[in-house]
């Protein structure tokens, strides 16, 4: 059943080959550059290419020159709003990572800093993130305890912090960023929502007043010591917790409701720091069971590079502290500068974010800062504020400045449930229901993996939750890669087009042809599953031909138009394929190889093979092919006297 009269208007062309060198340089760009960035320094003299280096690494000598007097005015708003909310947060969630509540101010002052002339992102605003705080508690607080050593764990926390920046910088220099990749959307959504819900579990302790709590995360473990220590709970706190909360959630709704009054929400935190300090200090509260923050040191930042354990028994739990927090700071910050700046139409750095973010963070080690992200609520305010630049985080740093010089003995009377009340609100923004209702509707895998994560926070530990998280990630990319999709293609009618069937019901069958279509690349991990399920689909072929009558199947076209690479295990799959369709007296066609496979298939011999000729560009084209040697071959006499010896017997 040759073809050798068919004239085929277009031939599948075999690229030439590329030097080894060559070829490899091309694949590792494409995997590392596919952005390019370096492209605007070829050709150019050496003092313009030093120039264009410096802007590209540090931005801020890119846009500075065009800064304008309107800029700076918006940027003094958005800054001085971000200030406002960053002071109640930095001390709050210093208080979730059980260390000082003034590293959560120094961790404000520095890092924002660093990030305005390192940063690619206009939107974001630096500052300390309550996830990451209770993850170092979470996991270091069991190796070393913030109450009994709390200088052996401070100096934990700045070397965490150290090596979370080391990996985040490193991530950016090698342009490994598809790593944080890993770290679907469902995932975030699942992991921030539960450890939303464990941070807002925990400010229980504050919230009703009590000096002892539990250690552990877990739902099962906090409600427990709630509820063993009901004697104890302290109805001043809960009567004060009760109000503030309320009004903090008054002041979100309302500022969701109406966007322009976002800066009722922005000033909510400090205003409710200051009645409660207010209050504390006018009734005596802390006499009476309110426990408040107590001093806090005036000055700046101290440096802290020496307090870095790295002769410490406990570095490697250090290091793993780092390299987690430091992921989930890169899934947070980055995701959320791409989010603001596909609203405003420019374009994130992905890999100069991650640079950003770790130099900031190691330069935070050494000036007692612990580790700073660009967290969705303080980057939101900006946003809404009308920040232009990163100039809203300098003024916001310089603000945090100022209070850290001659403002900090104010907060002496703050209330701890204040504070408490303070991430409680702020969490409640993490716990996306609608998000997660509309990964139901949308692919239930994303829904499971969404509620794993969640569920392994929640009744689990942070770090279980993530594991799980990941491990199902990583799972549905490896099913995805083992168990591709296979297809059998139709005609639709009046027309050379040839789609699915099970999409387009209205697609008929070739006689005597069955087209298979193949959605991924063939590898190893593959090979095996795409050889039986192929088999598969020509034995239900045959037994559908069998059953309605029709054209007894002469070929099968194979579609290779989805199949983007092959590997050598993929190879053999098909001449094993191949060897088994001739072997029930069908023929192979192949259809649409791309550049990669067709040039492996020619070095390996298959295309000699299989022939040339049967080697198609469009689906369309190999199936006018077949119909046109079904149309001209004529059966042999001893084949015709077979075929009818067959009816007969029929």
């Amino acid at each position: 059943m040759g073809n050798a009269d068919f004239e085929c208007p277009h031939r599948v062309a075999i690229p030439p080959t590329k030097p080894f060198f060559e070829s490899l340089s091309s694949n590792l760009k494409e995997t590392f550059f596919p952005d390019d960035p370096f492209k605007q320094f070829k050709n150019q003299p050496l003092g313009p290419q030093i120039l264009l280096w410096l802007k590209y690494f540090i931005p801020i000598f890119e846009w500075a020159p065009h800064y304008t007097l309107d800029f700076f005015k918006s940027d003094l708003v958005s800054g001085v709003t971000i200030a406002s909310l960053a002071v109640p947060q930095g001390i709050s969630y210093a208080s979730l990572a059980s260390i000082p509540p003034i590293i959560g101010l120094y961790s404000s002052f520095i890092p924002p800093l660093i990030y305005a002339m390192l940063g690619s992102s206009k939107d974001v605003a630096v500052g300390t993130v309550a996830v990451a705080s209770l993850l170092m508690a979470a996991i270091m607080g069991k190796e070393v305890s913030p109450v009994e050593h709390p200088k052996q764990y401070l100096q934990l926390v700045f070397t965490a912090t150290f090596f979370a920046g080391v990996f985040q910088a490193s991530l950016g220099f090698l342009r490994l960023g598809l790593i944080v990749d890993f770290l679907s959307h469902a995932t975030i959504v699942g992991f921030m929502g539960g450890a939303a819900t464990v941070v807002c579990l925990q400010q229980l302790k504050g919230i009703l007043g009590l000096v002892h709590f539990t250690h552990e995360t877990d739902i099962v473990s906090v409600i427990t010591s709630v509820s063993s220590q009901v004697h104890q709970w302290r109805w001043e706190s809960i009567v004060l917790g009760c109000c503030f909360l309320f009004f903090l959630l008054l002041t979100r709704y309302l500022s969701k409701k109406k966007p322009i009054f976002f800066w009722i929400n922005a000033l909510a935190p400090l205003t409710s720091v200051i009645l409660g300090s207010l209050l504390v200090y006018f009734t005596h509260a802390e006499k009476h069971g309110v426990q408040v923050i107590g001093h806090l040191k005036k000055g700046l930042n101290p440096l802290s590079a020496t307090d870095l354990a790295f002769g410490s028994p406990h570095l490697l739990i250090a290091i793993k502290t780092g390299i987690i927090v430091g992921i989930i700071g890169l899934a947070e910050g980055v995701a959320v500068g791409r989010s603001f700046a596909a609203f405003k139409n420019y374009h994130t750095d992905g890999n100069k974010e991650m640079i950003a973010f770790g130099i900031m963070n190691i330069v935070g080690s050494c000036t007692s800062c612990y580790l700073t992200s660009g967290p969705f609520s303080r980057s939101a305010v900006n946003f809404n504020a009308g920040c232009k630049t990163a100039v809203s985080n300098i003024v916001m740093s310089i603000a945090v400045m100022i209070t850290l010089l001659f403002l900090t003995p104010f907060f002496h009377y703050t209330p701890l449930v204040v504070l408490a009340s303070i991430i409680i609100t702020a969490m409640i923004g993490l716990i996306n229901y609608e998000e997660v209702i509309h990964l139901w509707k949308l692919d239930k895998f994303d829904f499971v993996v969404c509620l794993g994560a969640y569920i392994g926070v929640v009744f689990g530990s942070v770090e279980m939750g993530l594991i799980i998280a990941v491990a199902l990630s990583v799972l549905r990319v490896l099913l995805m890669i083992a168990r591709p999709r296979t297809l059998v293609l139709g005609n639709i009618p009046n027309s050379t087009i040839y789609r699915s069937i099970d999409q387009y019901p209205t697609a008929e069958h070739v006689p005597g042809i069955l087209i298979l279509q193949l959605e991924a690349p063939i590898y190893f991990a593959n090979s095996n599953y795409l050889r039986e399920r192929l088999s598969r689909w020509i034995t239900d072929e045959e037994e559908r031909i069998k059953s309605s009558g029709e054209t007894s199947l002469q070929y099968i076209i194979l579609d290779l138009s989805g199949v983007s690479s092959i590997d050598s295990s993929g190879i053999s799959m098909l001449k094993e394929i191949k060897k088994s369709i001739e072997r029930k007296g069908f023929k192979l066609v192949l259809a649409n190889p791309k550049s990669e496979v067709i040039k492996k298939l020619n070095k390996s011999n298959f295309i000699e093979a299989i022939g040339h000729e049967w080697i198609y560009l469009t689906v369309g084209e190999a199936v006018t092919a077949c119909n046109f040697v079904l149309q001209t071959w004529k059966p042999s006499p001893v084949a015709a006297a077979e075929l009818d010896s067959a009816v007969n017997s029929v």
